[in-house]
């Protein structure tokens, strides 16, 4: 978007806020030895007794080498959805403004704008899944603050198109935040490519999906340097503590083994996909560019509850809207794979 200028979104408030300065702020350890006196913490030595880098500087700069960025574009948060709570709170102001979610997609967005008071104005996919540009941008009115796309896509599993993208990008003159959780199980190119053409662009990462971590909840968004100062002025000091800072450090130095693992899901996801074809109640195996695949079949209700039976949890989405009918299947291991298809192909 050409003339997008951030200082017409950001909240007044968050504008003129001057941000909490903790005593790791204004003291950054230089690797010499010195006695902490500052920070009110109780020196005896458990490992955790010192309040961790607010800023996370170390796993930053593994970050930074491996999505080619600098770390002055990236924020980290308790999970990607603290980093989306961040972009209400800092751009959206509460029964005033509104954004626009394209469902189905992840159900977060709709919980996140009705805990800040902000409309949530849907404008739904079409029948291949993918963005109404027209609509989406004739739903746009001045109170608009924030597009969210999910790409690859959550329930679908499609990666959307990027002429459409593009157009979206080019003449919103809001936010764009694309959402790349799955990003790493798809051919397409991540949207941080495109971060300096398009001032307007947001997007956000985890280390949840393809490096394993759901259980650290470490988020990732990437942005121009001037989104990301708004942000950090009103994220909590100390939002991603030592011991998650410690592994996702220790994963994303060991980035062989994560590349090796996507492969294999990968090769996974393939041999599923096939497999499901003898599935005679499946009637519509969707093409995936993430972890999941999703199906239709006959009857999803009784299907969920067949597979409960046989100890296999799947998610069952025909409650979303395009989505009747369909089930989601994450893609396991070989032997759980192998035990979902196994039950798939024993129930009438």
């Amino acid at each position: 978007m050409k003339n997008f200028n951030i200082n017409n979104l950001v909240r007044p408030n968050v504008a003129g806020l001057k941000p909490y300065s903790s005593a790791r702020d204004e003291y950054q350890s230089t690797g010499s030895e010195m006695v902490f006196l500052d920070a009110n913490e109780n020196p005896f030595q458990t490992d955790v007794n010192r309040y961790p880098d607010p800023q996370q500087r170390s796993l930053k700069a593994e970050l930074a080498k491996i999505k080619n960025v600098s770390t002055e574009h990236i924020l980290l948060g308790n999970g990607s959805d603290e980093v989306l709570d961040l972009m209400f709170r800092a751009f959206c102001e509460p029964a005033k403004d509104n954004v626009i979610t394209l469902p189905p997609t992840y159900g977060m967005y709709k919980v996140l704008a009705n805990i800040n008071n902000i409309e949530n104005s849907e404008v739904l996919l079409n029948s291949d899944f993918e963005p109404n540009v027209d609509k989406i941008l004739n739903s746009v009115d001045q109170n608009t603050k924030i597009i969210f796309l999910c790409s690859p896509n959550n329930p679908t599993g499609n990666s959307f198109s990027a002429e459409k993208i593009i157009h979206i990008l080019e003449n919103f003159n809001g936010l764009v935040i694309i959402d790349e959780a799955y990003i790493d199980f798809s051919s397409e190119e991540s949207w941080l490519i495109k971060l300096e053409q398009y001032q307007n662009l947001i997007v956000t990462q985890t280390l949840s999906k393809a490096f394993g971590m759901a259980g650290i909840r470490l988020g990732i968004c990437y942005a121009s340097v001037e989104i990301i100062e708004i942000l950090n002025k009103i994220k909590p000091p100390y939002n991603v503590n030592e011991l998650t800072q410690l592994r996702a450090l220790d994963r994303v130095l060991n980035k062989g083994k994560v590349d090796s693992e996507i492969s294999d899901l990968l090769k996974e996801r393939a041999l599923l996909s096939e497999a499901l074809v003898e599935v005679n109640f499946i009637e519509k195996i969707y093409p995936s560019d993430a972890n999941f695949i999703l199906v239709k079949v006959d009857d999803a209700n009784k299907r969920y509850e067949q597979l409960l039976e046989k100890g296999i949890v799947i998610r069952n989405r025909t409650t979303q809207p395009l989505c009747e009918n369909t089930l989601r299947f994450t893609v396991g291991t070989g032997e759980e794979n192998e035990k979902l298809l196994e039950a798939l192909k024993n129930i009438d």
